[in-house]
């Protein structure tokens, strides 16, 4: 805080950060409060924008009798693509203009969620998802407006979705995923209710949980803010800004949250203490990457998750090949972390602790990708980026496909080049 406060704004470095969360709302039977929260928001009839999966659970039916005896009608809209597609999202939104609302209630995972924000988004404002897609990949268009209201209800601990700006999605002609990223696109309000996430498969707790340590400790380690340009403009600012004292404690929570809880979701889906605080946890990792931002090994899951489609993940369904984002992720954690060190040694010790629940021995380099590798092993995730179905024949089009993502490697504490991506990727074939 000293060297912030010293720091003078004529220096040609940012000055300010922002933070503008979700307004959350937590706890066993939050979900049951819906409709009043609906009808706070000034919601009449509403899209509901729910996972088709959960209709084995009854949850969806019992949404919809929330807002049925709320008086709030709704047209629900369920084809949701698991890592959604940019024609998924524009199923979605040409629904979305198909039938009018005055909001979005979104029921599921990070993809049911992010598919809401896009059909918001294009709803409200036209256009092509492309268009808003971020640049060089697409048009970077910037809404021009807030958007309708959107109530999000996880059902996973995982993508932070909730409270987060962003929405990602994979466009297969380019082998590569992306965003859409604008601080119009965050959701009004999460209803995080442990609840709901009871019946999540033990892979996918694992994979959304290792995303939320990801989250989490990439935006905690991520290039400060005042060491990032000025923008030219309020409106310049991007809502990736880095690490500052206000993110850093979200962050820092949910990281602790991740080593004490991760394990014991993924063993015991009827362990709301450990899957509730894992769904607090993905929100505060959602608060805290949300303003500070992720980078290298965010950069590197997009590429390794859109080139190839080969890897049958524990959890999900069998018919559809793909890499959850959490394990695209995580693969590279450690060999990034590793890279990252010097940068800030004792963030990533500090880290490294919160993970482990006691105060690391003989710190160094390999404290924070070991206590990561640990927990990769607990939980089941794949050992690396072979067992993902690549090679070392694939590294260059990672590589190429990673130094496209320019707004997340902005983020990172040191410099990031291809022969830099090259080494961490090396490293990461294989990590135990």
């Amino acid at each position: 805080m000293e060297e912030i406060m010293s720091q003078t704004a004529d220096q040609g470095f940012e000055s300010v950060f922002t933070l503008e969360a979700t307004q959350l709302k937590y706890g066993i039977g939050a979900a049951d409060e819906l409709g009043w929260e609906a009808k706070r928001l000034g919601l009449r009839h509403v899209i509901l924008v729910a996972d088709p999966m959960l209709h084995q659970f009854g949850l969806i039916e019992r949404i919809e009798g929330i807002l049925a005896a709320s008086g709030i009608t709704f047209d629900r809209f369920e084809d949701i693509h698991v890592e959604p597609t940019i024609d998924s999202f524009a199923r979605a939104a040409a629904f979305a203009e198909a039938h009018p609302c005055d909001g979005f209630i979104a029921l599921g995972g990070g993809s049911t969620i992010d598919t809401a924000k896009v059909a918001n988004l294009i709803s409200t404002h036209g256009g092509a998802v492309i268009d808003y897609v971020n640049p060089p990949i697409g048009g970077g268009r910037k809404p021009p407006g807030p958007l309708r209201p959107l109530i999000a209800l996880p059902t996973t601990s995982g993508s932070g979705s909730e409270a987060t700006t962003v929405a990602v999605l994979d466009i297969p002609e380019l082998k590569v995923k992306s965003g859409i990223s604008h601080r119009y696109m965050r959701p009004t309000l999460a209803m995080v209710d442990p609840a709901l996430a009871r019946t999540t498969p033990a892979g996918v707790t694992a994979s959304a949980g290792l995303d939320v340590i990801c989250h989490a400790v990439e935006s905690y380690i991520s290039k400060p803010f005042n060491q990032r340009p000025k923008p030219a403009s309020p409106d310049d600012r991007p809502p990736y800004q880095g690490s500052n004292p206000v993110a850093d404690i979200w962050s820092l929570q949910a990281i602790e949250f991740g080593g004490k809880y991760l394990a014991r979701a993924v063993a015991d889906g009827e362990d709301y203490e450990a899957r509730g605080t894992m769904m607090l946890g993905a929100t505060m990792a959602g608060i805290g990457f949300g303003t500070a931002g992720v980078h290298i090994p965010h950069a590197c899951a997009y590429p390794i998750a859109g080139l190839k489609h080969v890897y049958h993940a524990p959890g999900y369904s069998r018919n559809h090949a793909f890499v959850p984002h959490g394990f695209s992720v995580i693969v590279t954690s450690p060999a990034a972390f590793r890279y990252t060190y010097d940068a800030a040694p004792e963030k990533h010790i500090r880290a490294a602790s919160l993970l482990r629940g006691h105060d690391i021995e003989n710190p160094g380099p390999d404290s924070l990708p070991a206590a990561l590798i640990d927990l990769m092993k607990a939980v089941g995730a794949p050992s690396g980026i072979a067992e993902l179905g690549y090679t070392e024949a694939d590294i260059p089009a990672i590589i190429d496909g990673a130094l496209k993502q320019q707004r997340l490697l902005a983020g990172s504490p040191k410099p990031v080049d291809a022969g830099i991506l090259e080494t961490i990727l090396r490293q990461s074939m294989r990590n135990w």
